[in-house]
């Protein structure tokens, strides 16, 4: 089939053009902006033959407006149909932290996080956190923790994340959020909302079916019930709320214009009626009071304008979120708060992870909870030993972009170890290992510096009397080897002789454990979806539980018990 471009395509590929001829005082190029686009959507570029005529067209067009009309009128265009395109595009040289905060005054900033509590948190929530938090922090602002829970059917809220939410945002963050409020809490409040929009007549109650609403704004006609009096659109709210209508009767409208370019935006649905009866809310004190409940862009919305947010920082997927409320707000006569969008972030290792299908995958039994360290969870990041700073910091570090990138956990990872290295004492488990027989004059005791540049966490002592020791048999073909922190030694078959307990040579170094030292122990690896349970012995130890640790030649890990050690990263 030949591709056809849609309309939303054609308005990217013109107002980009707008964007470009702006910055460029009219001479826009066709190179640039076919580069933004395709970088923008990638979805474009098997069609880029098709789409790059389309381009050098939007082009000529835009920079003969810039010469006849002027840079200005370029300007106001974008600001009524692509406010986003107008601010101010990052550099090709990578930026480093957070942009600077529009229109932000110190005290002022009123920003908010707001997690559907149908699971705790993941890796990709902490950017909302930690974003949103840092900025309210700078600006003496305000962080609101807000649970959007008034989706019982598609999402179902769990009741043990209204607890685990808050206690995870302040270990990100490093205090707490300012203001927790919980949508299911605020119905009334939403209700009072709704019937304005019906008493000012800018919202409708409409009895269409979906499928009849999909034709209507398909084709922009104005449905049936679009005409109503208030007054009848009064009554009819009055049935959607006593039971009169049941389900998928009739619903609350904004009311937008059919004739509006973009089909998600005509008079878009604010409240429906859910059968909580079937499903009721999870929270006993909700349960099934309501019938009628607000969708989130009309929630949200309301919301924000309660609690005077004054930025939302949001993904771009949800760019028509923004432009819905908009409309509501401007209905109202409120000022829309200021907004920034961020692309999707994609992490290699993780693949497409949802806090819907992980909890379908831990009822099922396929992970042993939402701490399983197989999991993008933050309760699993924080088992595995990734701190709060790491995270923070691999955030912050990316900033707000609104490009779609794709990073490995080994970024996570170097931020990580940047802040866990300084304080792991270094502690020795030999995988598989291989008994050796050691023979000669060497030393029976040896003194062994817990971390090599920390000399105030003191020394390991390890008693080597026993001639007995092990070394991962991966390190058993050396024919000569040298002991970390003990001497050189030649192998003789299962025997090693010692050589010198200075360092003669070049010779491969390899860590140890001593049969007067040791415990059996395990150390777990969560790879490739499956917990690799790895066997072998551990230097003795009084580490508590908890305890970060840097395996010598493996890597970092946490005590989870005496024995067994979770592996964190390399």
């Amino acid at each position: 089939m030949s591709w056809t471009p849609d309309d939303e395509t054609l308005d990217l590929i013109r107002h980009t053009a707008i964007q470009n001829a702006i910055e460029y005082e009219g001479k826009a190029n066709p190179g640039s902006v076919i580069g933004r686009i395709m970088g923008m959507n990638t979805d474009l570029r098997p069609h880029g033959k098709l789409i790059s005529p389309l381009i050098s067209k939007a082009v000529g067009d835009a920079n003969t407006m810039a010469q006849s009309e002027g840079i200005e009128r370029l300007i106001t265009i974008l600001e009524e149909e692509a406010p986003h395109l107008l601010e101010k595009r990052e550099k090709k040289e990578r930026r480093v932290g957070l942009p600077e905060l529009k229109n932000a005054k110190k005290g002022k900033v009123v920003l908010r996080f707001a997690p559907n509590p149908n699971g705790p948190l993941s890796f990709g929530h902490a950017r909302g956190i930690v974003i949103n938090g840092t900025y309210a922090k700078e600006f003496d602002g305000e962080l609101i923790l807000r649970f959007d829970d008034t989706d019982t059917s598609i999402k179902p809220p769990l009741l043990s994340a209204y607890e685990e939410i808050p206690n995870e945002a302040e270990w990100l963050l490093g205090f707490k959020p300012h203001r927790i409020i919980i949508a299911s809490d605020r119905i009334d409040q939403y209700y009072s909302y709704a019937r304005q929009m019906l008493e000012q007549d800018f919202g409708y109650v409409c009895n269409c079916s979906a499928d009849e609403f999909r034709q209507f704004r398909i084709g922009k006609i104005n449905c049936r019930c679009r005409g109503q009096d208030k007054n009848l659109n009064l009554q009819m709210w009055e049935k959607m709320l006593d039971g009169t209508y049941k389900a998928g009767d009739a619903v609350v409208r904004v009311k937008t214009g059919m004739e509006l370019k973009n089909p998600a935006l005509r008079d878009w649905p604010a409240l429906r009626i859910q059968d909580t009866e079937k499903n009721p809310h999870p929270r006993k004190e909700i349960g099934s009071k309501y019938r009628v409940w607000p969708l989130l862009d009309f929630q949200s919305a309301v919301e924000d304008h309660l609690q005077g947010v004054t930025h939302i920082i949001r993904g771009k997927d949800l760019m028509d979120s923004t432009r819905k409320q908009t409309l509501l707000y401007q209905h109202f006569g409120w000022k829309y708060p200021e907004t920034m969008y961020w692309g999707r972030v994609k992490v290699h290792e993780w693949g497409g992870f949802s806090t819907s299908q992980m909890r379908k995958d831990i009822e099922a039994g396929k992970f042993e909870g939402w701490d399983d360290p197989r999991l993008p969870t933050i309760s699993a990041l924080k088992k595995r030993g990734i701190t709060a700073d790491a995270l923070r910091n691999f955030w912050i570090e990316l900033g707000i972009t609104q490009k779609d990138i794709s990073v490995p956990l080994a970024t996570l990872y170097s931020h990580n170890t940047k802040k866990i290295d300084d304080f792991a004492p270094r502690i020795s488990f030999v995988r598989n290992p291989k008994e050796i027989q050691l023979e000669g004059d060497y030393p029976k005791s040896i003194s062994v510096p817990v971390h090599p540049n920390v000399e105030s966490m003191g020394d390991r002592e390890i008693d080597v009397s026993n001639s007995k020791i092990y070394i991962e048999s991966s390190d058993f073909g050396d024919a000569k080897i040298r002991l970390k922190g003990f001497a050189d030694f030649d192998f003789d078959g299962i025997k090693a002789n010692h050589v010198s307990t200075e360092r003669s040579d070049k010779r491969p170094i390899v860590h140890w454990v001593s049969e007067d030292s040791k415990i059996e122990a395990c150390l777990i690896f969560p790879d490739d979806g499956k917990l690799t349970r790895i066997h072998g012995v551990l230097e003795k130890n009084n580490y508590d539980i908890g305890t970060t640790l840097q395996l010598e030649r493996i890597g970092y890990g946490i005590m989870i018990d005496k024995s067994t050690i979770l592996f964190t990263h390399e």
